[in-house]
């Protein structure tokens, strides 16, 4: 096959939302950025990336926040769940294990994206 696999997402904010973006990101989820310049924000893993940039075409919220979500790993759901809702993070979904075995938490980010906490074991 020619595709082997995704090499990254981009979540695009509007100019003025892009610092809050990025704050939220870094500072309150905890992502640590492989690389962090004005309007762009880039998470890695592995192979794997996370970017946060701003277009200046979007104005505004997600329209539709439910069209794409990004999911994050984590092998410690309860742990995370308890530092992002401390730090002010609404869940829309509280930590629940799903019927294949893992566990699901779901929030917002700033712009309105849906965002998963996964926990696969």
């Amino acid at each position: 096959m020619d595709i082997s696999g995704i090499a990254g997402v981009i979540i695009w904010t509007e100019p003025a939302r892009h610092a809050e973006m990025a704050r939220f990101y870094r500072d309150i989820v905890g992502l640590q950025p492989r690389s962090d310049r004005e309007g762009f924000i880039n998470f890695e893993w592995g192979e794997m990336r996370l970017t946060v940039a701003r277009h200046s075409e979007l104005h505004g919220s997600s329209r539709d926040p439910k069209r794409i979500m990004v999911n994050l790993n984590t092998d410690r759901i309860q742990e995370v769940y308890r530092r992002l809702s401390a730090a002010g993070v609404q869940f829309s979904r509280l930590p629940e294990r799903e019927p294949w075995g893992g566990w699901i938490a779901t929030f917002s980010d700033p712009d309105g994206n849906t965002i998963q906490l996964m926990q696969v074991s």
